[in-house]
């Protein structure tokens, strides 16, 4: 079968079809065995499913919204009752200066990417070509292989700061940060996927002045973030202006399977990205926004993210970080101070065997994580860090989980030995 660039580009070992096709073969194939410690996909928490249920319920009985929910298209902008509800909780909360022409719904948080980072780079009509500015990582797997095209985002090494108790933590390392003309946008996540990292305010503020200087846009990937889902550990103000674009989801909330990305920026932008969803998708899904809708309108949304969502996920985080503690004493092993998302970030230093080596090592043992290498995007120069980390979940059954942390350790001590 001959290709196109585009063929190939979307269809060759990218590192998130490697993550996602590992998951789908392992519950499709033997699931039961395999312990699922890679992907990113929310534990069922019964203090929001049930909400949900009940909502659905009362979706499904109500005759005119049963008729909406499955049989109306949304206008490519998204769901209008649920625009103006997070409208209102953004200014009512936050005091954002925005209404519902400042957001936008998309079809998950990976399509609402592919679309901005692809508005602001790649080939320009004047013959320059821009690229999206990473300036810290790790960053994000899912961003690797959204650009059209080669060499699309360029990545800047982090300061690494050493902590007690064998962890660390990436900061933005500022001094050798520059923004150069090849920069069409500026994007990080917070909590950072796959490290847990989550940027301070003044960090955040730093980046805003940056872009502002440089006239390009600061998207900030807020899926695991404030103000919803709010899986952060640490403090974190929520902020938004005309040259910051939020990017938000449902999926961490809870609700994946809706794939509900929530993109909130000035007008402009929003025009825009609405253009490039009646194009690609005619509309969006309406099932997220409507089943979301109602605890938005009545800010329970926050309140639920406060006291159940953030609570499940940090008593998860505390027990598997000290299993890791405890199994991997004896090896020089750091983990990245845990401040949000679902993930522990490890180091492995002067690890004789690469990081790839070792996921295959530990799905031959079925055990599924995600080898470091993946999250290092435009980053150019070599460097030996990159090949000895991995993302593990902690987000799934503690049982599975804790024998999983027993097999890494058993894997790791036989590789330094």
């Amino acid at each position: 079968m001959k290709l196109s660039l585009f063929g190939e580009q979307y269809t060759s070992g990218a590192g998130i079809l490697s993550l996602m096709d590992d998951l789908g073969n392992a519950l499709a194939t033997g699931g039961d065995d395999m312990i699922m410690m890679g992907g990113g996909n929310p534990g069922h928490i019964p203090g929001f499913q049930d909400v949900m249920q009940k909502r659905l319920q009362a979706l499904a009985a109500d005759r005119g919204s049963f008729q909406k929910l499955i049989g109306v298209y949304d206008p490519p902008q998204g769901e209008k009752d649920f625009g103006e509800a997070l409208a209102k909780l953004l200014h009512r909360e936050y005091g954002w200066d925005l209404g519902p022409e400042n957001i936008c719904l998309t079809n998950g948080s990976q399509a609402g990417f592919f679309l901005l980072f692809n508005m602001f780079a790649g080939p320009y009509r004047d013959g320059g070509v821009k690229k999206i500015r990473l300036p810290l990582a790790p960053e994000y797997i899912g961003y690797a292989d959204l650009g059209h095209g080669d060499d699309f985002f360029v990545s800047s090494r982090p300061r690494i700061e050493l902590l007690a108790e064998r962890f660390f933590k990436y900061h933005v390392d500022f001094a050798n940060l520059e923004i150069g003309d090849e920069t069409g946008a500026i994007c990080v996540s917070r909590p950072t996927n796959p490290t847990g990292n989550v940027m301070s305010d003044e960090e955040i503020a730093a980046l805003d002045v940056l872009a502002r200087k440089h006239d390009v846009p600061l998207i900030l990937d807020n899926a695991y973030g404030v103000p919803f889902p709010g899986i952060i550990y640490s403090e974190a103000k929520p902020v938004w202006n005309e040259n910051i674009v939020v990017c938000l989801s449902l999926s961490k909330l809870g609700l994946p399977a809706t794939r509900t990305g929530i993109i909130v920026a000035r007008k402009e932008i929003i025009k825009a990205v609405s253009g490039m969803n009646a194009i690609m998708n005619l509309a969006t899904g309406s099932f997220g926004a409507m089943l979301a809708q109602e605890m938005v309108e009545t800010g329970e949304v926050l309140k639920l993210s406060r006291e159940v969502i953030r609570p499940f996920y940090q008593n998860k985080m505390e027990k598997a970080v000290s299993l890791f503690q405890k199994e991997l004493a004896g090896t020089p092993y750091r983990i990245h101070k845990p401040e949000g998302a679902m993930f522990l970030w490890l180091w492995f230093e002067d690890l004789p065997i690469s990081s790839h080596n070792l996921y295959q090592r530990l799905k031959a043992r079925n055990v599924l994580v995600v080898s470091g290498h993946f999250f290092f995007p435009g980053l150019k120069q070599g460097w030996k860090h990159r090949d000895e980390c991995i993302r593990v979940t902690y987000s799934q059954d503690e049982e599975q989980v804790a024998k999983g942390i027993k097999i890494i350790a058993e894997e790791v001590k036989k590789a330094y030995s």
